[in-house]
């Protein structure tokens, strides 16, 4: 029997593996066996590649390079996985996003200059290696920058200068224009050096990509991830149409449809448009932070400072309890010392649950792992739609390194960047303890309402630092 024919089959089953893949991840239960079900059809791909007759044709070198590309590929995805803090994972899969942009786009380089140097170009082709060309390119660029500024080598803060949309246009249409002409020129309309347009339209789209995202803020960051990960899946599926590959196709189509979906969930989570992240540079770094105290008003409301002893006494004698975590959790690594604080307070008889909103941490579900992580039970990970009609009853709400998203300011002030965001109704619980470093904004750069509350006490300090010292006090009250 020629293995052979069994490619195609085993592709198919490799697609499907890929949809059941993403069923798995829409829920924290069933997320790990849905990354293995795709591992496990990727790697069933791969290994059938092998014995594709054009593969083969490479010989023994072909067989080297390939796997020696497979082993260092491997290493780098195994290193980053168990390495890479949870914090850092939006950077990582910004960097991971850019690879498989890049290499789309180094695919349509490669065959359309084979076909090109041989004659044999057609004008569809032409059109398929430009479209991965310049959205690989675009989505490699732009990951790059992504990536840079949520590892700090890049500055957070939205990048804006005189001209920008007209250079930015300019590049945009430069890249679309040369695409064009060197469609026009395989068809025999015009005659150009039509490797110095291709290379023309690489360069274009490698500056698109930076001129698209440097103006964005560092907060809007993990949105803009997500959409230049729905263009690495066009640009790879792009690749397909040129190699005549069906699993890529599929492959590239699945990631993005995923992608775009999560970006459009993400933007309503913000209540903004896609179109107001990439171009409306909201969500730019604060450039200063105000101290402890710092914030009052006219009518004569100020914060309220807290000691951990009166926090572990409201929360010791309390009934009902909501943890609201937000980045500032994640960023001091305290989702352990939650989980002990909550365990402790359950053996008092008090009933724990976690607020979780679609933007809390980095990336939709980056909490929920997070938590996961620190064994807490998925039943007691509550979404905004269904903790929010709970806060009325609760005793304590106890605010983690949450800023924007319980700002009440969403919902009473229309001049706020923020209003109609949907939030987590912290402001409507009975207490409300806040655990923050400083008086510092969150990343839409303006002061929290809910700090203002009379029923709001903040206990200053690093959340895992301030955590512990709150269990310590819960055992002793």
């Amino acid at each position: 029997m020629d293995l052979r024919s069994l490619i195609p089959v085993t592709y198919l089953i490799a697609a499907v593996t890929f949809v059941l893949g993403l069923k798995g991840l829409s829920g924290p239960k069933t997320a790990v066996n849905g990354n293995r079900i795709a591992a496990a059809g990727m790697l069933l791909a791969v290994a059938a590649t092998f014995f594709d007759i054009e593969f083969q044709s490479y010989g023994t070198t072909g067989l080297i390079i390939t796997v020696a590309g497979i082993a260092i590929g491997g290493a780098a995805g195994f290193t980053g996985a168990r390495v890479v803090k949870m914090t850092a994972m939006p950077q990582m899969v910004a960097l991971f996003n850019g690879a498989g942009g890049g290499a789309a786009a180094l695919v349509s380089i490669l065959e359309l200059t084979r076909a090109l140097n041989g004659n044999t170009a057609t004008p569809g082709e032409t059109i398929s290696s430009m479209l991965g060309l310049m959205i690989g390119g675009v989505s490699f660029s732009g990951s790059a920058v992504a990536f840079g500024k949520l590892q700090g080598l890049i500055t957070p803060r939205a990048f804006k200068y005189a001209g920008q949309q007209i250079v930015t246009s300019l590049l945009f249409g430069g890249m679309i224009g040369l695409a064009l002409v060197l469609t026009a020129s395989v068809a025999g309309y015009v005659v150009v050096p039509q490797l110095a347009v291709m290379a023309g339209v690489a360069v274009l789209a490698l500056l698109f990509g930076i001129a698209l995202v440097m103006p964005i803020g560092g907060a809007d960051m993990p949105v803009v991830i997500s959409l230049l990960n729905a263009f690495t899946g066009l640009a790879v599926a792009a690749a397909g149409f040129v190699l005549g590959n069906q699993l890529l196709i599929v492959a590239g189509t699945l990631v993005g449809a995923s992608g775009t979906i999560l970006t459009r969930l993400m933007s309503k989570a913000m209540n903004r448009s896609i179109g107001n992240v990439l171009f409306g540079a909201f969500g730019a770094a604060p450039s200063g932070g105000e101290t402890a105290g710092a914030m009052r008003t006219d009518d004569g409301r100020t914060v309220r400072a807290t000691t951990v002893d009166d926090a572990a006494t409201l929360l010791a004698y309390a009934r009902n309890v909501i943890v609201v975590p937000g980045y500032g959790l994640a960023v001091a690594q305290a989702q352990h010392n939650v989980r002990e604080l909550a365990d402790l307070l359950e053996s008092r008889g008090v009933n724990v649950v976690y607020a979780i909103h679609p933007v809390a941490g980095r990336m939709p579900g980056h909490m929920n792992v997070l938590l996961a992580e620190a064994n807490v039970p998925y039943e007691k990970l509550m979404d905004m739609d269904a903790v929010n009609p709970e806060f009325p009853r609760a005793d304590v709400a106890l605010v983690i390194g949450a800023n924007d998203v319980t700002n009440p300011a969403a919902r009473s002030t229309k001049g706020s960047p923020i209003y109609g965001m949907p939030i987590l109704d912290v402001d409507k619980a009975q207490q409300i303890i806040v655990i923050k470093r400083s008086m510092k904004p969150g990343f839409a750069g303006i002061d929290n309402d809910l700090y203002l509350d009379p029923k709001t006490q903040m206990l200053f300090g690093d959340a895992k630092d301030a955590v512990a010292k709150l269990t310590a006090a819960v055992k002793a009250a």
